[in-house]
């Protein structure tokens, strides 16, 4: 066999799931992530080129992007990493070129943030190969303005600050507004509960446009209430929306408000180990996304439905929306009652069989051996 070059960088970054707030990181409001144990890798061998060769065992053939790219000079996959590139540079950090060849252990449209998980991978490589020590707010920033300015989808922070800093056993509770990350103890297997991952194998269609389109929604109803941000009037109540004409917009500002305050009640339900609570407070969540958002999908609510009615303390859809995974937290001894109870209702309603796993938090961003 063929030996791996000698100065072969191997740095891998994890995918994310956020346990309650959807949403509210562009309106700088709060929310809760971990990071997932899956993890994208990537193997780089820096050179002294103007161009980085990059392969995916995703995709078929090799892409090459130029040091000097700009926006719309990479597209498909190799636009996550051309965008890394770009928005390094842009941001006064040296770049370099070579080949890397990335594997993806996160499931592409699942709506565990596949993408930052390849962006904060790349990253992390390209820091490693210049030697160069970068803040971790300022490693999310660069790689949300990959995504961003480069890519084109306008997401907020959330995904990127979660696969910088995961923590084994801690979620991190984000206020968007003061780019702050606390870690909050989470460890439901230490009080009997379990929580579950159940993908839909529904990918979501943020490409298509809904992100823009919710994120600008939210932008409206700020701007009818003369503020920059609906973190702005949190603390109006929600009598403050009054004011919003449009209707579709009013309840997208509601979802965002109630949301904000169902993280904090989450993990205030996580400081008295109330697992109950916590779980409620989930299932309110998915109602929230639902009726006011109008995120989920009739797939979805059936899945996040039957886990409950299946004995699940609660459950609901996470990621940006129209599919993806659902998570439940579920008392250890109901984990197969509830397993067999979605997998059978929905198989049966013509949609295809989830798979469920059980997860945990995980450790962010970092080199591997």
């Amino acid at each position: 066999m063929p030996t791996a070059p000698a100065n072969v960088i191997r740095y891998s970054a994890p995918g994310r799931i956020n346990l309650i707030g959807e949403h509210t990181d562009y309106n700088l409001g709060f929310a809760l992530p971990i990071a997932l144990p899956a993890r994208t890798a990537v193997a780089f061998v820096p050179s002294d080129t103007n161009t980085l060769t990059v392969c995916s065992d995703a995709e078929h053939g090799a892409v090459r992007v130029p040091l000097h790219t700009s926006p719309g000079g990479v597209t498909g996959w190799a636009a996550y990493v051309a965008g890394m590139v770009w928005a390094l540079r842009c941001a006064g950090h040296p770049v370099v070129g070579g080949e890397m060849s990335i594997a993806s252990g996160v499931e592409i449209g699942s709506g565990l943030s596949s993408s930052a998980a390849l962006e904060c991978a790349v990253l992390g490589a390209v820091m490693k190969a210049t030697d160069n020590d970068i803040d971790p707010v300022e490693q999310a920033r660069i790689a949300q303005a990959s995504e961003n300015d480069y890519v084109g989808v306008p997401s907020g922070l959330l995904d990127q600050l979660a696969s910088v800093f995961g923590e084994p056993q801690r979620a991190m509770l984000i206020d968007f507004r003061a780019v702050s990350v606390r870690m909050v103890p989470f460890d439901p297997d230490a009080f009997g509960v379990a929580l579950l991952l159940i993908d839909s194998h529904a990918r979501h269609r943020h490409a298509g446009g809904e992100y823009a389109a919710l994120r600008a929604s939210c932008e409206r109803a700020a701007a009818e209430l003369g503020v920059a941000t609906l973190r702005d009037v949190q603390d109006r109540g929600l009598s403050a929306l009054d004011a919003v004409t449009d209707p579709v917009d009013a309840r997208r500002a509601r979802h965002v408000l109630t949301e904000n305050r169902r993280v904090l009640d989450f993990v205030a339900a996580l400081g008295e180990c109330d697992f109950a609570q916590a779980g409620r407070t989930l299932t309110a969540s998915q109602a929230s996304m639902r009726d006011d958002f109008g995120i989920s999908t009739e797939h979805i609510d059936l899945i996040a439905g039957t886990a409950v009615r299946a004995g699940a303390l609660g459950a609901r859809m996470t990621g940006g929306g129209f599919g993806g995974c659902v998570i439940a937290l579920a008392p250890v001894e109901s984990v197969e009652a509830v397993t067999d109870a979605v997998q059978t209702v929905v198989r049966n309603a013509g949609y295809p069989e989830p798979t469920i796993s059980r997860t945990h938090a995980g450790a962010g961003a970092g080199p591997t051996l």
